[in-house]
């Protein structure tokens, strides 16, 4: 299974001053390491072990999908869902 961070709420994810510390990162006072890999697996970590202190605005939560499956992130508003790539035929 893929392990998946996303955010729930609208407004967008960010994480928290507490989440950089735990994962040994200077803060830069914006929240937006691992935005572009959100299966890193310090990441991951980082939201299962540190609950909703990972972040102060956003409602991150760790979702798994088959390692098979082609997803993407869609983003309504910040508040995001993970869904299965779809094949195109021209």
């Amino acid at each position: 299974m893929t392990k998946i961070v996303i955010n729930q709420c609208f407004g967008g994810y960010e994480l928290s001053k507490a989440a950089y510390e735990f994962l040994g990162l200077p803060w830069n006072g914006f929240g937006d390491a691992f935005d572009r890999d959100r299966t890193n697996p310090d990441l991951v970590r980082c939201v299962e072990t540190l609950g909703s202190a990972a972040s102060e605005n956003a409602d991150l939560k760790v979702v798994e999908i088959p390692d098979d499956v082609e997803w993407q992130i869609d983003d309504y508003d910040g508040s995001e869902s993970i869904h299965e790539v779809h094949r195109s035929w021209p």
